[in-house]
């Protein structure tokens, strides 16, 4: 299986003096996601929790929505010219019953490890198929302060942005800030479908009473995934795009963007931020 990381020599160059010595980069290989035997995407992401990408990524098409809705996840064999296996290549199979998409040539879609699936679904598409509407009762309610404190408990617990510096991240939190799981990967949003997907396999959605931390800004892509999984809360150390804000403003979701110190705006759902009495001022 491939690595998360690898070798390669450098030139050092600081305040003049050039050296040459090793360095440590993330790895960036393809995944091509097979569904019933049929290829369906391929993704630019960084080799491990490929099962849990797999299956979260199908969660954001809307194929997949418990654990009951999948049969098995493989990788597979025979995907070079000699048959040796890349583990580059997984095929995900679904329980019986479980409607899937016309799989066809126009349907196919590339996905890059800064993209995502730009521009293929629309507000109206995802609000009307997900199949866990953001439905936190009671309400989810967090306060600013713990807000403020989750960038540094992501950034503490992204073990191979340490050795790279080249990995998004993206976690999730207990409504009291605890943390329950993390993924990094050199896409935002693979890292976030392999959240979803690891809730999935383990019988945990939707994930109704959580918070999503992204270490990067929220994309429209980024909000459909959070409202795909039924998470009430996302928020992201940089901006919003307009249509994330306009997402999570259709479906309910709270967005917050620029989650930098005390500092961060509230785009969409404040009625889950527990603010203090004083009056908001416009």
């Amino acid at each position: 299986m491939g690595r998360v990381t690898e070798r390669r020599k450098v030139i050092r160059i600081r305040d003049g003096a050039v050296s040459t010595r090793p360095d440590t980069l993330v790895a960036e290989e393809p995944l091509e996601i097979r569904l019933n035997g049929k290829p369906l995407a391929i993704t630019m992401r960084t080799p491990g929790d490929d099962f849990a990408l797999a299956a979260g990524f199908l969660v954001s098409e809307g194929v997949l929505a418990t654990a009951s809705d999948l049969r098995n996840i493989v990788y597979c064999a025979g995907a070079t010219a000699d048959g040796s296996n890349t583990y580059n290549v997984v095929d995900v199979t679904t329980a019986p019953g479980v409607t899937v998409p016309d799989i066809t040539l126009e349907r196919n879609v590339y996905t890059t490890s800064s993209c995502g699936l730009c521009g293929k679904a629309s507000l109206d598409a995802v609000r009307t198929t997900t199949r866990h509407p953001i439905a936190d009762t009671p309400r989810l309610r967090v306060t600013p302060e713990l807000l403020a404190e989750l960038p540094d408990r992501l950034r503490a617990a992204q073990r191979v942005f340490d050795r790279t510096g080249g990995l998004h991240a993206a976690a999730l939190f207990d409504e009291h800030g605890e943390l329950l799981d993390v993924r990094e990967d050199v896409g935002r949003h693979n890292a976030v479908d392999k959240l979803v997907g690891r809730a999935l396999q383990s019988g945990n959605l939707p994930l109704s009473r959580t918070v999503l931390m992204v270490s990067g800004r929220a994309s429209f892509e980024l909000a459909q995934k959070a409202v795909m999984a039924g998470i009430p809360v996302l928020a992201a150390v940089s901006a919003p795009s307009s249509l994330a804000v306009d997402l999570a403003a259709e479906t309910g979701m709270t967005l917050v963007g620029f989650l930098r110190g005390s500092s961060m705006n509230v785009y969409a759902g404040e009625e889950r931020i527990a603010l203090r009495a004083a009056a908001v001022r416009a």
